[in-house]
């Protein structure tokens, strides 16, 4: 058994001060893991994806499609992580899927891909505005959140548009956006 096997079987044996220790000795050796980890995306143990996209994401240069593979995993935990990784390593392909991923069913995996997205800036404030209409509440209040933390005067008609909102959380995040970008003011409707 090679080292690089045997850091694998470290990693998946369910003792995790060694997969911790495994983890870092694997992302040292970069490429030469690779193969090996990546391998583990596709176990039918979810625990095994989850130290696959944990290795990953703790290498020097990852891939980024390999986190966005891992945001369509059937388990929440392994979607978090993927998400988490792309908050690591930031990346502007990443957006459409960390978009979907705002509206995830799991809160966590919503609340670590506005982190993500807010990683990416300006570049993914398109597709947060174009989002926002068809997605579901907790995506709405996931998007409206990454706009106000993105800082883009492009999302102060969307955020202007919230303030009537019924949502006590879309109004927050709208009231919130519009202040970060310098817009706090008292907005009256004149009779």
């Amino acid at each position: 058994m090679s080292s690089v096997d045997t850091l694998v079987a470290d990693l998946v044996g369910g003792d995790e001060a060694a997969a911790e220790a495994a983890v870092a000795r694997l992302a040292q050796r970069g490429e030469s893991a690779v193969t090996s980890v990546l391998a583990l995306l596709g176990s039918p143990e979810s625990e095994h994806r989850w130290w696959a996209v944990r290795t990953l994401a703790a290498m020097p240069s990852p891939r980024t499609e390999w986190f966005i593979d891992a945001l369509r995993d059937p388990e929440a935990e392994v979607r978090a992580a993927a998400a988490l990784a792309l908050a690591a390593h930031p990346h502007g392909s990443a957006g459409p899927s960390l978009v979907r991923a705002l509206s995830d069913n799991e809160h966590l995996v919503g609340l670590l891909a506005v982190n993500a997205s807010v990683k990416i800036g300006a570049p993914i404030v398109p597709l947060l505005l174009d989002a926002f209409d068809g997605a579901p509440q907790r995506g709405r209040i996931h998007i409206m959140r990454a706009l106000a933390e993105v800082r883009d005067p492009r999302s102060i008609q969307l955020m202007m548009a919230c303030l009537a909102e019924s949502s006590a959380a879309l109004q927050y995040w709208a009231q919130e956006g519009l202040e970060r970008l310098g817009l706090n003011m008292v907005y009256m409707r004149p009779h």
